[in-house]
């Protein structure tokens, strides 16, 4: 995943080595409308495949498209991406912002230069910024979670949630939603909701000491990718893998590799292909005095062992490059 690459400087282009080009001009000449997609971090296969959707997008609708991201996912860094962005002056800007209410003072930059701003995956608390939201129904991939979970460990035991931290927005929705459904489960108990930040170390810590405490652990619901590598690990390590059902977020090709190793149980993948067909979409129409629709939710769905080679699963399998 090279999630973790340190680099000389805060802004790396999220398709280095992945999606080839950080433009998709579509054969459009200098006057084209010209677009930004700003990531919530580099080289991730989530946001390398909401990029190769927006891409695709871009050509058909004839703009230019541009892609930045910080190196990891980071406020101060995020910042300093839509410092350099607004400064350019995009005509539009799909954004993932890293955090829902820090990231707002920035983002009102890009208004104030004049671009037009979609939000695509991750969203802001302030309801004014934002001319259009874009993502899946978190909360709703939560419940799903939670169900798929409950059905691997025959619906009763302790679970353990992870998220990276509070007050990302797809997370926070993840995890209530999770919790939500989850309660509707009286043999079910959840024991412990942890959050190890986006450090799988650290969510390989926490979840090596709720075995300790919880022998008897029968599932976890990592809630990204991150926290899910690091669950993952620690029941290597615990010699525990399959005997604790996993359940994470997302479906990068190292996830994949995984659900049909037998080290996750299921995955709750997303569109993120979509999203950016979407991003895109919803700009060109802004930019062009259009009707913009002010919130979309794509489609989830959970992936098992059984159904992955499943033709219609594979719109939902991340790539690693377009």
């Amino acid at each position: 995943m090279n999630r973790y690459v340190v680099v000389a400087s805060v802004l790396a282009l999220a398709v280095t080595g992945a999606c080839g080009s950080d433009s998709s001009s579509g054969g459009t000449s200098g006057g084209a409308k010209k677009i930004t997609l700003i990531q919530g971090i580099a080289n991730e296969p989530f946001y390398i495949s909401m990029y190769c959707g927006a891409k695709e997008e871009a050509a058909k609708q004839g703009v230019q498209l541009s892609v930045q991201a910080p190196a990891q996912w980071d406020v101060a860094q995020q910042t300093q991406v839509v410092t350099s962005v607004a400064a350019s002056r995009p005509k539009a800007v799909l954004i993932a912002p890293v955090d829902k209410d820090a990231m707002a003072g920035p983002i009102r930059q890009l208004n104030g230069n004049g671009s037009k701003v979609i939000f695509v995956d991750t969203e802001l608390s302030d309801q004014s910024l934002g001319l259009s939201r874009i993502s899946s129904d978190n909360k709703l991939g939560g419940q799903l979670a939670a169900q798929t979970l409950a059905k691997q460990i025959g619906d009763k035991g302790k679970v353990v949630v992870l998220a990276p931290k509070q007050g990302i927005a797809t997370t926070d929705d993840r995890v209530a939603g999770f919790k939500e459904e989850i309660a509707k489960h009286p043999n079910i108990k959840l024991v412990s909701e942890q959050y190890p930040g986006d450090e799988a170390g650290k969510a390989t810590e926490i979840v090596n000491g709720e075995l300790s405490k919880n022998p008897d652990l029968a599932g976890i619901f990592a809630a990204n990718l991150v926290t899910g590598e690091g669950a993952g690990a620690a029941l290597k390590q615990a010699k525990k893998t399959g005997a604790v059902k996993l359940v994470e977020f997302d479906a990068s090709p190292k996830q994949v590799e995984d659900l049909k190793a037998g080290t996750i149980q299921a995955l709750i993948s997303q569109e993120p292909l979509d999203i950016g067909r979407q991003g895109i979409d919803q700009a060109v129409a802004a930019l062009g005095g259009k009707p913009v629709t002010k919130q979309i939710k794509t489609q989830l769905v959970a992936v098992t062992k059984d159904n992955v080679d499943q033709p219609d699963i594979a719109k939902y399998l991340y790539k690693q490059s377009c």
